[in-house]
């Protein structure tokens, strides 16, 4: 496998590299400590949005205004916190939040969720789980759901709603018919569900996982969710044979898409057609960097005009971090990339001046200072560039095959809830 590559050499430009001092961080690039103090800032305010620890709370849950998903999307990174920096502040708190939320079922579908859940919702926590295996994050007690377990039962709970009945195929955005959106089958569930089928077939090399991922990508581009310019709608409803598109685009799905695809590239053994794939779309993420201040990233559908609501305001937390794993799969894209969260890094810190303990940051990183915007998504995204700048710090993603610990069943989550057995 191609795991161990070396990466291209570095294009790190000592004007980035020079040190940003800010009101309440300093960030150096050039340090490695100095970007662990600065995410350790950030991840401290992001933590206090967090109630599930406290008496009487559900751990993994988080208050309104924010939505279970965004919970599971904040453990990831706190998983990605603990591979990159080495710090185990908030291990304890992510290991109990995932292990409460997995439910009875062990396939992140807990009672007092299923009602809403949608499979972008489920999608998030699978892909915190797989994250955990392939970081070999500390693993629960034997007796508990392992991570890799818990990424499979995601898996097979969605593959067995895949819908051919309309569209052609793919994932509705919501699992249940009495939900507000069951008639949408949109790009982040479909590509949540290929993101971890892509990660599976490379921690596992299974190639069922392989097959599904190829099935999912091939309905994408059919029904025209992925143009032939590699950008994303965000999806369509399925009465009008899901033709007519919401053009808006979002920075999540390029990236979830991003690193599915740089996963089927390493294992495949660096297929050329995998190859092309993982580069046309990062080629066309282009249009979410700015050109002034230079590569700065943003959320081009909501930022200039000051739409961003609060589930958006999180986007660029998983853009940022797909990012920097698509280097390790697939390091030729390691020059286009690391430039990019590097300038975005230094945006971003800047704009982290806020609030009473002065490390609140903002939306808006193309302003290069705070803009009064506060929560845990506006964290998050920060958080998730600035540790993005260490990936170079860690090995790559382990494996079945190499060193990964995590105690997987390829049957879970299969016969519960609405799955069914799979048979492989």
């Amino acid at each position: 496998m191609w795991s161990n590559i070396q990466r291209p050499g570095q294009v790190i430009s000592t004007i980035l590299l020079a040190t940003q001092a800010v009101h309440a961080i300093d960030l150096n690039l050039n340090n490695p400590d100095s970007i662990k103090s600065a995410a350790k800032a950030v991840a401290t305010e992001m933590m206090s949005y967090y109630t599930g620890y406290r008496p009487g709370d559900n751990p993994g849950n988080l208050p309104d205004p924010y939505f279970w998903w965004e919970a599971g999307a904040m453990f990831g990174a706190l998983i990605d916190y603990w591979a990159y920096t080495g710090d185990s502040t908030w291990n304890n708190m992510t290991t109990q939040a995932l292990l409460w939320q997995a439910s009875p079922d062990a396939n992140f579908m807990p009672k007092n969720q299923t009602m809403t859940e949608g499979n972008d919702d489920q999608a998030f926590w699978g892909m915190a789980a797989m994250s955990a295996a392939e970081r070999n994050f500390p693993n629960p007690p034997a007796d508990q759901p392992q991570w890799l377990a818990l990424a499979q039962a995601v898996f097979n709970s969605q593959a067995v709603r895949w819908d051919p009945t309309t569209c052609g195929g793919g994932l509705r955005w919501q699992i249940f018919t009495w939900n507000k959106g069951y008639g949408y089958k949109n790009t982040i569930s479909n590509g949540g569900f290929f993101n971890i089928a892509s990660r599976l077939a490379k921690y596992t090399g299974n190639k069922t996982y392989a097959d599904w991922a190829d099935k999912t990508w091939q309905w994408t581009a059919d029904v025209g969710f992925l143009t032939p310019e590699y950008r994303f709608w965000d999806g369509a409803d399925d009465t009008t044979d899901c033709k007519n598109y919401n053009l808006i685009e979002w920075t999540y799905n390029s990236g979830v898409y991003l690193l599915g695809a740089a996963n089927m590239y390493n294992f495949t053994n660096g297929s050329d057609i995998w190859r092309d794939r993982t580069l046309q779309i990062l080629n066309a993420t282009n249009v979410f960097f700015s050109t002034e201040p230079e590569n700065v990233m943003y959320e081009r559908a909501c930022e200039p005009v000051g739409t961003c609501q609060v589930d958006q305001k999180s986007f660029k937390a998983y853009f940022a971090r797909w990012m920097a794993a698509t280097t390790q799969m697939a390091p030729f894209t390691y020059d286009t990339i690391m430039p990019r969260l590097q300038a975005s890094a230094i945006a971003a810190a800047k704009t982290c001046t806020g609030g009473p303990n002065g490390t609140s940051c903002g939306v808006k990183w193309t302003d290069q200072k705070w803009d009064g915007s506060r929560g845990l998504g506006e964290q998050m995204s920060a958080l998730e560039v600035l540790q993005s700048n260490l990936i170079q710090e860690v090995a790559p993603p382990v494996t079945d095959a190499n060193g990964g610990t995590s105690i997987g069943n390829p049957a879970a989550g299969s016969g519960s809830n609405d799955g069914l057995e799979l048979g492989y």
